[in-house]
């Protein structure tokens, strides 16, 4: 087995690397204290190329594979979880249903645009009544004269109420069968139709300077043509979509890890007590050398799942236990290198009381902890 990155791939972690450091990090705390979504540093990462990198170059991609862009994602969390979510939910979320499912005609329309920067996508799955359960959606469709007529909302909707927003992919209802069985179809809503609106959400505890939104459809008309997929296959499209959004949560996850990690190396050489540093007590030797551990054991996993999806291997598995893990041990990390920094770490002086409260979303977004258990569970019985 060969565990060695390609030049090509220590290129994009080097330059993001750099990226980050250099463009985010100056801004991170302040954008989280104003709940500021950036759309200067989401142009940026576009200049960088770093939307749409594994797409096709004919669809404005570079045509890089998926680890390739995991790293990107990874490296962009290490600094900042709000900046990560922005480029991992557009990515996965956002363009990949439209690259996998959308007709010729539906790519050429809207992936170029999505791979510049200056427009993104969103995935309108979850509803105030249907969060695990994706199957409990009440957003309704009906197909009549030629246009779709969609009611209904969406909740926790990442690249959903910015001025970028182009707009988003929905799952409906549209047919329900004699046994109360609902039929599931994705249809693409476009920013700015009349009777559809998103509303940005604040006060949030985490990913406070990424875009999180209400979708609400109200009597909302497109035209046929925005079907994504075939009638009744939305449900399959929008779970496959989280399969490889998984890959993109594990690698915040990882990011987050990371960064947490860095943080408390550095702070525990500095602190002083009792006369030396606390990277000098066995006790914080220890936490360190776990947390290390966690971490190259959440890589391994994780590239393992990208090689998968590469070679065009099933890697459903895989990925949800790369998302189960990463954002475990992102939890766990982040818990550590808090008590590394003592009573610092419950201040926002500290980018560790950032990491801190940004780790908690990954147990719960594109499939809870749980969720990813109730997955693996299935596939080892088969």
């Amino acid at each position: 087995m060969d565990f060695e990155l390609s030049e090509d791939q220590k290129l994009i972690r080097n330059s993001v690397r750099d990226f980050a450091e250099r463009e985010i990090r100056p801004l991170a705390a302040e954008l989280d204290e104003k709940q500021q979504f950036s759309e200067d540093l989401t142009r940026k990462m576009g200049e960088m190329g770093l939307f749409g990198m594994y797409l096709p170059e004919q669809y404005g991609g570079q045509g890089l594979d998926t680890l390739s862009y995991i790293i990107a994602v990874e490296e962009i969390a290490r600094i900042d979880s709000s900046q990560a979510a922005t480029l991992a939910a557009h990515n996965s979320l956002g363009i990949g249903p439209l690259y996998y499912y959308g007709t010729e005609e539906q790519k050429m329309k809207y992936l170029p645009q999505l791979c510049t920067g200056e427009k993104l996508w969103a995935f309108g799955l979850t509803e105030p009544d249907a969060g695990s359960d994706s199957r409990g959606t009440k957003t309704k469709a009906i197909l009549k004269d030629g246009e779709w007529t969609i009611s209904g909302s969406k909740i926790f909707i990442t690249n959903g109420a910015s001025k970028m927003s182009l707009g988003s992919t929905v799952q409906t209802v549209t047919a329900i069968d004699e046994k109360g069985r609902k039929e599931f179809t994705t249809i693409i809503v476009e920013n700015g139709t009349e009777g559809y609106k998103g509303v940005p959400m604040h006060n949030k505890m985490m990913w406070r300077a990424s875009d999180t939104a209400e979708l609400y459809f109200d009597d909302c008309k497109v035209p046929e043509a925005n079907l994504l997929g075939k009638v009744g296959d939305g449900s399959k499209i929008m779970l496959s979509t989280l399969d490889n959004g998984r890959l993109s949560i594990a690698a915040m996850g990882l990011g987050l890890a990371q960064g947490a990690f860095e943080l408390a190396l550095k702070y525990s050489q500095e602190r002083k007590q009792f006369g030396k540093t606390i990277y000098s007590f066995q006790n914080t030797g220890f936490k360190l050398a776990d947390m290390a551990t966690k971490i190259e054991l959440a890589r391994n996993l994780l590239y393992k799942a990208c090689w998968l999806k590469d070679n065009k291997k099933p890697f459903a598995k895989e990925a949800a236990m790369s998302k189960l893990y990463c954002s475990e041990i992102a939890k766990e990390v982040a818990d550590d290198a808090v008590q590394i920094h003592g009573g610092y770490g419950l201040m926002k002086d500290y980018e560790i009381e950032r990491f801190y409260r940004d780790q908690r979303l990954l147990q719960i977004g594109e499939g809870t902890s749980e969720i990813q258990r109730l997955v693996i569970a299935r596939y080892i019985v088969e």
